[in-house]
């Protein structure tokens, strides 16, 4: 596995332990639909919760979180759309991003709920 994909891997992994811990419960990892994958899907008391994981070694290139573009969030929210209906949930939706820096031993992490909302 590439060096990039292990360390995108472990920052997943960080980031399900964290939502954990907040509460969620784990509904999907890496769901896919129409070529775009959405890596967490998570249930909190109030909100299915649709999560982008962005991990990198450092932000001397800017905070990973700017790699969530407009086009990456049309995406997501057509895909959370088909996923909300074809589940039947009827929960409201809610779009997280959660970032991490470091390597596979410590990352600083950074929880945005709410982080952009659906638009079309």
């Amino acid at each position: 596995m590439a060096e990039h994909n292990e360390l995108g891997r472990k920052g997943e992994e960080a980031a399900v332990t964290f939502l954990k811990k907040k509460g969620h419960r784990i509904v999907e990892r890496n769901w896919s639909f129409s070529g775009y994958e959405i890596d967490i899907i998570s249930e909190d008391k109030e909100f299915i919760v649709f999560v982008e994981v962005k991990t990198r070694t450092s932000s001397v290139w800017g905070n990973p979180g700017d790699a969530v573009d407009e086009r990456r969030m049309r995406r997501m929210i057509r895909s959370a759309s088909h996923y909300l209906k074809i589940n039947g949930i009827d929960k409201p939706a809610r779009f997280d991003i959660v970032t991490l820096v470091g390597n596979e031993r410590h990352f600083e992490l950074d929880h945005v709920e709410d982080a952009f909302l659906p638009f079309l």
